[in-house]
């Protein structure tokens, strides 16, 4: 059979995507300290921009580790995975025009830098930066307190390093500002991204 069905054999484009959807598609990568206030950030962009009428998917430890990295524990190694999935798992979001929110602490400058290659110009490093003590003051679930007696191992900024983001695309800083005033930031910063 000779004839060719070019439908059959079209990739539809990122940008064709895009214009579809009427937005363009970013990775938000928040990274920060346990408590740091990621989460209470993502969810309010995501609420945000949903309100605004684009389409956003938010990926964060709860969602990553009960599902696609669910056979992966807190060694290192895993964590290193857990990450790794995460960007791959943005990557394809990205690609069909979506607005990817990702919450997770991303304690390294290699962690960032993988996740910065797999992903590509969609990344949005935001760097969610609050110290230690206000974080550990913010802890209703006592990791902190457990993590200091010795219950937890390799707790991130406690037993395990965290390396501040050198030249983040934003930084916010809740210790300093209101969570209304963070948030407005944060919207700002995507919507000048994601705006057609």
């Amino acid at each position: 059979m000779d004839h060719i069905y070019p439908i059959f054999d079209t990739l539809i484009s990122t940008n064709q995507k895009e214009t579809m959807l009427k937005q363009k598609s970013i990775v938000v990568w928040m990274v920060g300290l346990s408590g740091s206030g990621k989460s209470t950030l993502a969810r309010a962009l995501e609420n945000t921009l949903y309100e605004k009428g684009y389409l956003t998917q938010l990926l964060d430890g709860d969602n990553l580790r009960t599902g696609i990295n669910n056979n992966l524990g807190f060694s290192v190694e895993d964590r290193v995975e857990n990450i790794r999935r995460a960007a791959e798992v943005s990557k394809l979001f990205a690609q069909c025009g979506i607005v990817t929110i990702c919450s997770l602490i991303s304690p390294t400058k290699g962690i960032r830098d993988m996740t910065r290659e797999i992903i590509g110009g969609k990344y949005f490093e935001v760097f969610i930066n609050c110290p230690i003590e206000e974080c550990e003051k913010r802890d209703v679930k006592g990791l902190y307190a457990k993590a200091r007696r010795g219950e937890i191992k390799d707790f991130t900024g406690i037993s395990s390093p965290f390396e501040a983001p050198e030249n983040p695309d934003l930084e916010i800083r809740t210790d300093l500002k209101d969570i209304e005033h963070c948030h407005a930031s944060l919207v700002d910063a995507v919507l000048e991204k994601i705006e057609i």
